[in-house]
């Protein structure tokens, strides 16, 4: 008895711990996406997160389908997903998705409510603050900071936005998630009024997944998603950079060391989408990556993005 009161405990201090999330993406534009969304999938079978639902920047037409394929096949096919509210298609990568939903016979969805009203109304019925994992463009969180009513619902409701975006070297180039929408990233990286953790550019650069691992283990599915992805986007064999991937890992095990954050301070861009930091009073901050750990993330990552729907 007491040992099933203990257990009992225990399975109630997981299910609290796990904080609610939000995946913000631009799926379609590279393939780092989709394996993210993989991840999130995996941390919430493991109790970790509770993936609530998947709102969209990239506006190409095969983008909702896919998230519900994806969806789908993790086994959450009611999740919410929010298309995006502007047309931006960023990159040329959006073949892989109709590839993938052509491999796996997928039936085309139905349209999905904009990403803006999916933001609110998995806010306003979340009953534990939320952690937003920001992967794309700006545009879904910049569009509600246009009214105070919002605003406050984020002050309510969101206890961190881990965005990948930005680039925090003293390297000159935008990065892509802020170039393809500077304005947005300006009001979010400057205003949104909860902190902000930022993996930049350079992160997700220094850490590439092998193609050798795309190629071995996600064979216990045939087709596989994320597989069919991968071969789709570019010629088999190539490695590719976890971006998104590490922006994920950070927003639900902050606490594993697997990276280190810098102090706080604020972000600005300027009109050219550079980022800037400063350190100082501001809730602010980026990641920083010790080339010692580079071997030990790298296998997390690949072991939450390949794990099979439901396993713990």
């Amino acid at each position: 008895m007491l040992r099933t009161l203990i257990a009992s405990l225990f399975l109630a201090t997981v299910a609290i711990a796990a904080p609610p999330v939000i995946f913000d993406t631009d799926m379609g534009n590279d393939v780092d996406d989709a394996l993210a969304l993989a991840m999130l999938h995996a941390l919430t079978d493991r109790g970790e997160c509770n993936l609530i639902g998947v709102t969209l920047t990239n506006a190409n037409p095969a983008a909702v389908p896919y998230v519900r394929m994806v969806n789908s096949f993790y086994g959450r096919p009611g999740l919410s997903v929010g298309a995006a509210i502007r047309d931006l298609k960023g990159g040329n990568g959006d073949g892989y998705m109709a590839a993938a939903l052509h491999a796996m016979n997928a039936i085309p969805a139905a349209a999905a409510d904009p990403a803006d009203v999916v933001l609110r109304r998995l806010l306003r019925a979340a009953t534990e603050k939320v952690v937003i994992v920001q992967v794309g463009f700006s545009t879904n969180l910049a569009a509600l900071l246009d009214s105070p009513e919002d605003i406050a619902l984020i002050r309510d409701k969101v206890s961190l936005v881990v965005a990948m975006a930005g680039n925090f070297t003293a390297e000159t180039n935008s990065e892509y998630n802020v170039h393809i929408d500077v304005a947005s990233a300006k009001a979010v990286f400057e205003r949104w009024p909860t902190p902000i953790v930022f993996s930049g550019f350079e992160i997700g650069r220094d850490l590439p997944i092998p193609a050798s691992f795309i190629e071995n283990d996600f064979t216990w599915a045939a087709p596989h998603p994320i597989a069919e992805s991968y071969k789709a986007y570019k010629k088999m064999p190539y490695d590719r950079p976890t971006w998104d991937l590490t922006a994920a890992l950070e927003a639900v095990r902050p606490g594993r060391g697997y990276f280190t954050r810098s102090e706080n301070g604020t972000v600005t861009v300027t009109p050219e989408g550079l980022t800037r930091f400063t350190p100082g009073s501001g809730d602010r901050q980026y990641l920083r990556l010790d080339p010692a750990h580079r071997a030990e993330i790298l296998s997390v990552l690949e072991l939450l993005s390949s794990q099979p729907p439901g396993r713990k």
